[in-house]
């Protein structure tokens, strides 16, 4: 049935395509659905000073950008790396990409991260590190459509973690998406809005054992489906210290300055604040 729906949604283009997201991303405001309580919680916990108003009108715009990701998805999937690239409008910041250092790409899980990966991969050579999913059929679907070309998966595990250190050694770019519960032994705990968060150091740590340049890389979603411009900006994350903490700390702060820029096209229905015990 997922296979159906991403189908049909990659033979519609693109402004059709983020309409009828739009549209779905209404019906999950309208009804309870897990994705509106799971962005209602979050954005409760993020911004607490927000008017009942105000919540209930940037959850509206939370829900329908998040049914464009789920419409796009298809889209894109389906699509060569090649026809990928001609949604990309502009590409701001390229050119921290021809840097002689080793290069991390910090891809948070705003706007339309899959598209980012595979626009670079159309000229480099780029890992990225994914957690495979818990359907085998699933992975497997979407490991098709993304391990291609230039573009190699790592998996979220000790033979993953040795392919992207081989790939930096390689003076290859590698992407990590840092935004999401690392589990038990993958990280500590770090301030993100105001509450402390199980975060990933694996990023912090690759960056200080290669002496690595970090890029913040998002691909913001243009309104009434013109495509996406690309953003490459460099995050220093030697501000606060050289230990692991601040290099982790930082990468928060990063990102939640990046997210209260375009707060509605963030990823707000993962639950990312279970480690904190945020939630009722």
């Amino acid at each position: 049935m997922i296979r159906l729906f991403l189908a049909f949604c990659s033979l519609l283009p693109l402004r059709a395509n983020h309409s009828f997201g739009a549209f779905l991303g209404q019906l999950l405001f309208i009804f309870n659905s897990d994705a509106k309580n799971a962005s209602k919680q979050n954005l409760e916990i993020c911004f607490p000073n927000l008017s009942p108003g105000e919540l209930r009108k940037l959850l509206k715009k939370v829900l329908i950008e998040t049914g464009k990701s789920l419409t796009e998805s298809g889209l894109i999937w389906n699509q060569s790396f090649k026809e990928n690239t001609k949604l990309i409008r502009n590409i701001h910041g390229e050119n921290y990409l021809d840097s002689p250092k080793k290069t991390i790409l910090l891809v948070p899980h705003i706007g339309c991260w899959e598209i980012t990966g595979r626009v670079i991969a159309e000229k480099r050579k780029i890992t990225f590190m994914y957690r495979p999913l818990r359907s085998s059929k699933q992975n497997e679907y979407l490991f098709a459509r993304r391990n291609q070309g230039n573009l190699t998966m790592a998996s979220a595990d000790k033979s993953g973690i040795l392919k992207i250190q081989r790939a930096l050694n390689n003076g290859e770019l590698i992407g990590m998406l840092p935004d999401q519960d690392p589990g038990k032994d993958g990280g500590i705990m770090a301030p993100f809005f105001n509450k402390e968060v199980n975060t990933m150091t694996l990023l912090a740590r690759l960056a200080k054992k290669h002496n690595a340049q970090v890029l913040m890389f998002w691909a913001n979603r243009l309104e009434k489906g013109r495509g996406y411009d690309l953003n490459i900006e460099p995050v220093d994350l030697t501000g606060n210290g050289e230990d692991i903490e601040s290099y982790t700390q930082l990468m928060n702060k990063s990102i939640e300055s990046l997210i209260r820029k375009t707060p509605e096209q963030y990823l707000w229905s993962y639950r990312r604040f279970k480690s904190s015990h945020s939630y009722q």
